[in-house]
């Protein structure tokens, strides 16, 4: 999805580096927009385009997709989801008014919702070659989680050290202090990321 929001703001980032200057407010804005996709593909395990991303679109705004079948019900993996407002749902032959939202404590667990079940008893069920469902929300988190922003902080604190160790090694061996630089995320990144990785959908 073309939709990339910043996790973090320019201030925000100076403040954890400590930077008080403006000399570097170019390679900052930089370094925050490689640390949230970076965010994004570690939480989406690699997937293109990443299906896990923490922003919000200002509008409901219309995204397609395919149902499954999963028992009796049509399920549909959708994004993540926290708001309803202004929230649709239509298949090829009229809108679906009787659907679940999933999982079901997603709410009072401060989560979004990533599936949409349709009510075995709604009058409109999708069909044809590509069970096609098509979905009218404010996609994304209603506010980016302060794990997901400290996480963040540290990736982007990381990429802005790589100018100074070309060779993807800061620190000094002599020092006890040598750190590699991985292309992976930072390993305390991905701790803190662990909870909010989406899995993959398995039907079952």
């Amino acid at each position: 999805m073309p939709w990339a929001p910043a996790y973090l703001t320019s201030d925000e980032l100076k403040a954890f580096i400590r930077v008080t200057d403006v000399d570097d407010d170019v390679e900052v804005a930089s370094a925050i927009e490689a640390a949230s996709r970076a965010v994004d593909d570690h939480c989406s395990q690699g997937r293109t385009p990443a299906d896990r991303q923490f922003g919000q679109v200002a509008a409901p705004e219309a995204r397609r997709y395919t149902a499954r079948p999963r028992g009796c019900r049509w399920v549909v993996e959708i994004d993540d989801l926290m708001d309803v407002t202004g929230l649709t749902v239509a298949a090829p032959a009229g809108a679906i008014t009787l659907y679940d939202l999933t999982p079901v404590n997603a709410a009072a667990e401060g989560r979004p919702w990533t599936h949409l079940a349709v009510d075995p008893d709604s009058t409109i069920q999708p069909t044809g070659e590509a069970y096609e469902v098509t979905v009218t929300a404010r996609w994304g988190w209603s506010a980016v989680p302060v794990t997901v922003k400290n996480a963040t902080k540290l990736q982007a604190s990381r990429f802005l050290a790589r100018r100074d160790s070309p060779y993807g090694v800061a620190g000094s061996p002599d020092q006890g202090s040598e750190l590699r630089l991985l292309a992976r995320v930072d390993p305390d990144v991905a701790v803190m990321l662990r909870p909010y990785v989406r899995r993959k959908w398995v039907l079952g």
